[in-house]
């Protein structure tokens, strides 16, 4: 697949895409489905990665985007970006599975870091990830992320998160400087 930047057209979230990102960030997560990309979490997190609810109240909340990358009309990944004074946050990255492993991943990322950069000026970019996503985490770290080594726990008990398969789920922090 060609990822070059005429094939997609990046753009914030509007209400109207709540119900199509929900799909994509189900879909690239959870379930069977998700087995069909390498970013699955099937094995270690039934349940909901996320809801309308939650998805909302990124697109709303102040110092909050959610970019949106359509292909042909059609929502194939997102990420959240969120201003926290000197660094942003990236977050609820998602790629469809139907086009995972082609660079789109990388470029959903660069212009994440680009946009943080020139929008709001921060120095860094921050994300956590379950520490057990070996895999995922790897990949971060080609990208210029580094390993903090600061956890925090799982929320277990709110399925709101998903439901556990495993009890020694954390999120470690991942930092990258933007140049």
């Amino acid at each position: 697949m060609d990822t070059t930047a005429t094939e997609f057209t990046f753009r914030d979230a509007v209400d109207d895409d709540v119900d199509a990102l929900v799909a994509l960030v189900e879909s690239a997560y959870r379930g069977d489905t998700s087995r069909a990309g390498w970013t699955t979490e099937a094995d270690v997190l039934h349940g909901q990665r996320t809801d309308p609810d939650g998805v909302l109240a990124v697109i709303k909340a102040p110092d909050s985007r959610l970019l949106t990358v359509e292909r042909q009309g059609r929502i194939v990944a997102c990420c959240q970006l969120e201003h926290r004074g000197d660094h942003a946050y990236f977050g609820m990255f998602a790629v469809s599975p139907t086009v995972q492993g082609a660079g789109l991943g990388r470029t959903v990322m660069a212009e994440a870091e680009r946009q943080a950069r020139e929008n709001w000026g921060v120095t860094e970019m921050h994300m956590t990830v379950l520490s057990v996503r070996e895999d995922l985490i790897a990949w971060y770290e080609r990208r210029g992320y580094r390993r903090t080594g600061r956890m925090t726990p799982f929320p277990y008990g709110d399925e709101r998160f998903g439901i556990p398969q495993r009890d020694d789920l954390q999120f470690e922090l991942l930092v990258k400087e933007l140049g």
